[in-house]
């Protein structure tokens, strides 16, 4: 089973972006998603942005997910 997550955008520099979510940052690359910006919440995928979620909606499945035990944040 595949999973996306929703993450926080922190940075963009060129078509890279720091990602946050729960504290920890990496990076993800921008190359398939358009008009992101910082602020801007995304879903992850294997290292790349997949597609631009309404910050209410990531916030709820990032709480469902940490409910069900998937992630620990």
């Amino acid at each position: 089973m595949c999973l996306g997550i929703p993450v926080k955008i922190m940075k963009i520099s060129d078509s890279l972006a720091d990602v946050e979510i729960g504290g920890v940052r990496r990076q993800a690359s921008l190359a398939l998603v358009d008009d992101v910006g910082v602020g801007d919440f995304v879903i992850l995928h294997a290292g790349f942005a997949i597609q631009r979620v309404d910050e209410d909606d990531a916030k709820e499945t990032l709480r469902l997910l940490k409910e069900i035990g998937v992630i620990g944040i």
